[in-house]
């Protein structure tokens, strides 16, 4: 287990518009699976409708990521003021 333990410290995580990039990846996946209805009766002829759900299932999972990278740059900013009012 020891070769794979890290030699080093891990970098600090980058930060840039997240909640830009995952609401573009949200509209992304939903108009993906708009853009496949109409091919929805060659799907189930063919036995592949999971490629129409697949898009759908990712943007619900989008949503999903919204709401959390919403919280989580809320949650940033309520803490750099706390940090910034105490003097820290």
């Amino acid at each position: 287990m020891e070769k794979w333990t890290p030699k080093h410290e891990a970098p600090e995580p980058l930060e840039g518009p997240v909640v830009a990039t995952i609401t573009g990846g949200t509209i992304l996946w939903f108009v993906l699976f708009l853009a496949q209805l109409p091919f929805y009766g060659w799907f189930d002829d063919h036995g592949h409708t999971w490629w129409a759900w697949t898009p759908l299932a990712g943007a619900g999972l989008g949503l999903i990521g919204i709401w959390y990278v919403r919280g989580r740059e809320a949650a940033l900013k309520r803490s750099a003021v706390t940090e910034d009012t105490s003097g820290g």
